[in-house]
Formats: structure tokens, sequence, C-alpha cells
């Protein structure tokens, strides 16, 4: 049986009737090279009739790149396991990549591991996504004085890096001001991570602000502090109830971890909605099918994908990009905070939120 030959670049430059050059510069997603939208279609269409896919070394010589966009998730992997947002981001920021001719590189690395540098000093990726910046990360300092392409995912005060992010403290007031606005006084907050990310710090910073906007003493007693998961969030909502703290709402800084306050609620005996309102934060897929369906704070995460991924490209290629990219969140209400009951928001302390026999450990 005969073997069919490989197609060549030197066939798709018959076929389209061009150059075997323009070939390589439409193929290889040259970004300085003049060719009309006529002929790159004409030579995308040939290729694509004959099966051709350039060698992905050969590519890299041409265009002196790796073609490759980094994604370092400071987390560890088992919290990234469980991140019900990142399959939106990653396609947004695929998408992205798709549209310059890159291919997207995933790295989960918890904090404290600075091998994520060799992806850039080694020339595995063009550029890095940095998602989930901490202030204590020297190793990101280190790459952006010494010049990589880098945009965070999140952002960092005092870091000349470009970002884009939501606006994390607007959302979370948006949060505890629809709690607020139902007559709740008494609000708890746990939050999504250790307050060395900063989206944490922001969402705890929000979740301040509206208090003090409504006149309401903030009581750190009413705070705790989650790590990315239902199991911490389940965790601080435990901590919460054995500490005799009482209230009738709870701010739950990710819908993840809103997940585990309300299975920590339930093993102690206290119904959501009816004896306690849960707004969460992030909206992420199956925030509509929790029982019950839960309020929370979209965060659009495809769009945020996608532009991060843009701002990375044109960073690579020498364009000027805006320092810091704010997208909007927005309040979407459910069926877990639907008003205010007794408790403190009617009156008497609510009973059923002080420590029972069956707390989670």
């Amino acid at each position: 049986m005969a073997i069919r030959r490989r197609p060549t670049s030197a066939d798709v430059a018959r076929l389209a009737g061009v150059s075997r050059t323009t070939v390589s510069f439409v193929l290889n997603a040259h970004a300085t090279a003049q060719i009309s939208q006529a002929t790159r279609e004409r030579v995308l269409a040939a290729a694509l009739e004959l099966g051709y896919a350039p060698n992905a070394s050969a590519r890299r010589l041409a265009v002196g790149a790796s073609m490759v966009l980094g994604l370092v998730l400071r987390q560890r992997p088992e919290q990234v396991a469980v991140d019900a947002l990142l399959p939106e981001t990653l396609r947004g920021l695929s998408d992205a990549a798709r549209e310059g001719g890159y291919r997207v590189l995933v790295e989960p690395l918890p904090p404290g591991d600075q091998s994520y540098t060799t992806l850039l000093r080694a020339h595995h990726a063009d550029g890095l996504v940095v998602s989930g910046p901490r202030a204590d990360d020297a190793a990101l300092a280190e790459l952006n004085a010494d010049g990589f392409p880098l945009v965070l995912q999140g952002w960092l005060p005092d870091v000349s890096i470009p970002s884009v992010d939501v606006d994390n403290v607007s959302g979370a007031r948006l949060a505890v001001e629809h709690l607020l606005s139902l007559g709740h006084r008494r609000i708890a907050c746990i939050t999504n991570a250790p307050l060395a990310y900063t989206a944490a710090a922001a969402r705890l910073e929000g979740y301040r602000l509206a208090l003090e906007s409504a006149g309401v003493p903030y009581d750190e007693q009413l705070v705790a502090h989650a790590d990315f998961d239902a199991a911490s969030g389940h965790a601080a909502m435990g901590r919460l109830i054995r500490r005799g703290a009482r209230f009738s709402a709870v701010f739950a800084a990710s819908d993840v971890v809103a997940l585990g306050v309300i299975g920590a609620a339930r093993a102690h005996g206290i119904n959501v909605p009816e004896q306690l309102a849960v707004v969460g934060f992030d909206d992420i897929p199956l925030a509509a099918h929790f029982d019950p369906p839960l309020t929370t704070v979209h965060l659009p995460a495809y769009e945020l994908g996608l532009s991060v991924g843009r701002v990375l490209i044109d960073r690579i290629a020498g364009r000027p990009v805006p320092e810091r990219s704010v997208l909007e969140t927005q309040l979407v209400v459910r069926g877990s905070a639907p008003g205010p009951h007794g408790g403190e928001a009617g009156g008497s302390p609510p009973a059923e939120l002080r420590p029972g026999p069956a707390g989670p450990g």
C-alpha cells in the first residue's frame, strides 16, 4: 500500500497561487506582514483543503517565538480542580490565543513555588497570565523587572504590570447591600481565600464598606476565612457557629465556599433560606441549581479570559496596553436570600445559629 505523502507549504502555495513566504507569514501569524484579508483566506482555505499544518518546531524557528501563552494559577492543583469558573475563563483565553495564532499552557503552582519563571526564561512561553497574584510573590517582581511580557488576572497595588480584573470591592458591596436592603443587620462574611490574595482582601473591603455606609458596626467575630474550596467554607461556617456568633445572613465571597457554608448550616439544623440568608460571589454555572438556588454576584469569566489574553498578545507584540482593565459585576437574585426573617433582622437573636451538637470538624 502506498503511503500518502504529507502536504507541504509548497503544495499550499501552489494551490493558493502565492509564494511560500506568503504561506509562512499567514500560517505563522506574522503580525507585521502586509497581507490582504482575501489572500489570508485563500491560504487558509488551501491549507484546510490539503490538511496541512506547519511543523511546530519549524514554526518556532520561523517566527523566533514559542507561540505559547502561559497561564499560571497561584493555587494548589487540588484547588484548581474545584475552580468552577476556570473552564469559562480558559475558554476565553484560548479564543484570544487562537485569534493571534497561539496555544495556551496551563501551570497550577501553589504559593511559594516560583518555578514558573522558567516558562519565560527557557522560552517555553512568550508571555504569562498570572491568575491569583499575591503581594509576596518575589518571582513576579523579578520577571517584571527583567522586562518579560506579563499580565495579571487580578490586581496588585503598586506593581507596574498590566492587569485585567473585576471590581471585587464593588461586587462585594452589591452582595452585602442586597442583604442590608432586606433588613439584615448581623451579616457574617466568609472570605474566599487567605487575605494574601488581593481578590479576597478586596471582597472583605467591600463587605466592610457596605456595612459602614449603612451605619452597621464591623464585628471581627462575624468574619471567618476559607481557602477556595467547599470544605474550607464548611469549616469556616462551623467556626462561626461554635464561637457563638449571632447572625441572620452570610456573605460567602465565592460560590464554591457558599456551597460549604450551606452544608455546614444544615449540619447544625439551620435551614437556608428560612433561617439564614446566603449570598455568594462568582455565579458559577451550578449556582442556579443549588438547593436553594444561590443569590450571587455574576463575574464575567469568559470575558475576563478573553480580555486578559488579548492584552497579553498586545504586550508580546509591543503594542500599548491599558495599565488596568476592570470588568463590571452584577447581582443575580435567586432563592438563597429571600428577605428578612426572625433573629437579628426581625428583632430577637436567632437561637438556631447558636452552637449545635452536630457541628463540623
